[in-house]
Order: structure tokens, then sequence, then C-alpha cells
């Protein structure tokens, strides 16, 4: 529910290219409702924890060169994903700006912190323990969170900081991520109409 006086902060970005054709929707002031169609059953379910554990409502629709294999999906939705979220964001007068969380899940413990800064950046240390997860590379996940770093003009930095089953590593880390930016998109009201920087833009 978006507060009085306040617009909804929802965009669409459509992405076509030779290798993939992907629309993303999102409200960023949701409920955590998603619709996911990627083609990758392991990513959808990841991509479900973004929407569920950041309240954002979420609508991706890909279709990619799965036949090669899931390198231009993922990394295609996560560029996608990052140009709506900036274009929902839009100056971001008022929000929190930096957002962080520890999320266990298990024997697996993972860390996000994010600074919606302007300026891309990505430190990932995760030492997955398997290659694959439902035919998930494990490997697209650090092209998926580039992807998304570059266009929503993010400083991300993501630990996993124990684990030993490579699905509750990257669970954790997607759960993670996800409350991360929901605390750095909410709204602060003692920042009412104010950019959340000593320069007066981001």
């Amino acid at each position: 529910m978006t507060a009085p006086g306040t617009a909804d902060r929802v965009a669409e970005v459509a992405r076509n290219t030779a290798e993939t054709q992907i629309t993303v929707r999102v409200n960023l002031d949701g409920a955590g409702t998603a619709r996911l169609a990627t083609g990758i059953g392991f990513f959808d379910h990841m991509l479900d924890q973004i929407a569920r554990h950041g309240l954002i409502d979420l609508d991706i629709d890909a279709k990619g060169d799965l036949h090669i294999d899931g390198h231009h999906t993922v990394e295609d939705v996560g560029i996608t994903l990052g140009q709506a979220v900036a274009k929902a964001v839009g100056d971001k007068k008022g929000i929190r700006r930096y957002g962080h969380a520890y999320v266990p899940l298990d024997e697996a413990l993972s860390r996000v912190v994010i600074d919606f800064s302007g300026r891309p950046g990505l430190t990932m240390h995760v030492p997955f323990t398997a290659g694959s997860i439902g035919g998930f590379d494990t490997q697209l996940t650090f092209e998926f969170f580039q992807g998304f770093v570059n266009h929503a003009g993010v400083t991300l930095h993501i630990d996993n900081l124990r684990g030993v089953n490579a699905h509750h590593q990257c669970e954790t880390v997607f759960k993670a991520f996800a409350r991360a930016l929901r605390g750095a998109l909410e709204r602060d009201p003692r920042m009412a109409g104010v950019i959340p920087s000593t320069k007066g833009s981001l």
C-alpha cells in the first residue's frame, strides 16, 4: 500500500536482442506477488525470493536461447530488472538509500549490503560447493547481479559467510539481496522529498 500523497513506483522495460526477448514490470511498493517465466526453473525460484522478501511485485517474461545455455537469459534478466528498478525509483528522493541483511537457511548464511549510490559496483564472494543447481549454472549468479548493478546504478556487496549445500547458499544470497533492497528502497518519513546525499544528487 502506497502512503497518501506519494506516487506508486512502477515501471516496465523491454529488452529485445538476437539472443533474448525480455519484458520486466515492477512495482516497488507492491505486496510481493510474482509472475515469472524465464524457462529456467531454479532461476524463477530465486526471482520469486526477490519479489516475496523485497515486497516487490515482479512480472518477468523471458524467452532466450536456452538451447545454447542459460547465460544470456540470466544476464539479460539482470540487466532488464536493473533498468526497471532504476526507472521506478526515479530521482531517489526520500529513500533510505542503504540497505543490508543477513539471511540464514539451515547451515548457510549470507550477507548483502546495497547502496543506491548511482555508481555501479559489485563485490561478490560466494564459494559455491556445486557447479549447478537443478540445471542452473551457479556461475550465472554473478552474471545476474553484475547486469543488475550496472543498470540499476547501485553498489552491491554479496558474501556467503558459510554453507555446504549450494541450493542453500544461493537461496540465502537472493533472500538477503531482497531484504537489503527492500530496506534501501523504503521511504524515510524524516527525509521526505530529500535526496539522501550531500551532493544533492545520486
